[in-house]
């Protein structure tokens, strides 16, 4: 029965393989979401992030949920009704953002404080979602811990593992790197989300404008592919779409940042 189970799970490896980026994914979109469930227990638990309390600051998640769920309501997020996409604000000048399986968004507010306007702001939520829709990340790990570690906790050997893998990626991040090709991907994901929108979908384009004037590179950039070469290629994308003017809501955005901590 196991070994059937083996082939059985190998089986959908392949067919999760990525033909363009040559990758291979072994998680199930439903392992996606319960890793995901860990990895945010982890955050919130270990005490490394500042994790701003809801409660707290009802109004600044209101609006970040706001957010969030105007993108899903566009019907263009692959797995908007499956995922749990669930928003986090940690409390950290750092500029940085990143995303993990399942739907599970951080955004810090060093990175919030530095935007403009909303459409800046949403273009970067977008390109995250994007991440999470392609399921970049357990691919990424699928590469980065190997198909037998994978495999041994998918068939209930190293249930363990999840902690681990969780609690080594909470202490370095930056350790999961994705490819330019997945970047790219996200670039595009942020332009067709925010498309019908009344945001404007270049603003993703404008975050990295934005960012090439910075004198630290944002964490979450240090790794992806130019500035230059993403702004184009957001454009080319925008314009495929039909070249719709969008709006920047900066009065609405300053109210969401004078919410914060």
């Amino acid at each position: 029965m196991k070994r059937i189970v083996f082939l059985v799970v190998v089986a959908a490896a392949i067919v999760s393989c990525d033909k363009e980026n040559k990758t291979v994914n072994i998680f199930s979109v439903q392992d996606d979401i319960d890793f995901g469930r860990e990895f945010d227990q982890q955050i919130r638990s270990s005490g490394e992030f500042n994790v701003v309390n809801e409660k707290q600051h009802q109004e600044a998640y209101r609006i970040l949920n706001q957010y969030k769920d105007k993108l899903l309501a566009t019907g263009k997020v692959k797995y908007a009704d499956k995922f749990e996409w669930k928003v986090c604000i940690i409390d950290d000048a750092t500029v940085n953002a990143f995303a993990v399986p399942g739907g599970y968004l951080y955004f810090y507010t060093g990175l919030i404080k530095v935007l403009d306007n909303e459409a800046e702001f949403v273009g970067v939520m977008a390109h995250e979602m994007g991440h999470v829709a392609c399921r970049h990340s357990t691919k990424q790990l699928t590469k980065a811990y190997g198909v037998d570690i994978m495999l041994s906790m998918l068939l209930g050997k190293n249930q363990n593992q999840w902690v681990q893998i969780a609690s080594e990626l909470t202490s370095g991040l930056a350790s999961l790197k994705f490819s330019r090709d997945d970047e790219y991907e996200a670039d595009r994901c942020a332009v067709e989300y925010t498309y019908p929108t009344d945001w404007d979908a270049r603003g993703v384009a404008d975050f990295f404008s934005r960012m090439e004037s910075q004198t630290t590179v944002p964490v979450f950039l240090s790794t992806h592919p130019s500035d230059e070469q993403r702004i184009k290629k957001v454009n080319e994308e925008w314009e495929k779409l039909g070249k719709k003017q969008g709006e920047y809501f900066v009065e609405s955005y300053n109210k969401f940042k004078a919410a914060l901590p």
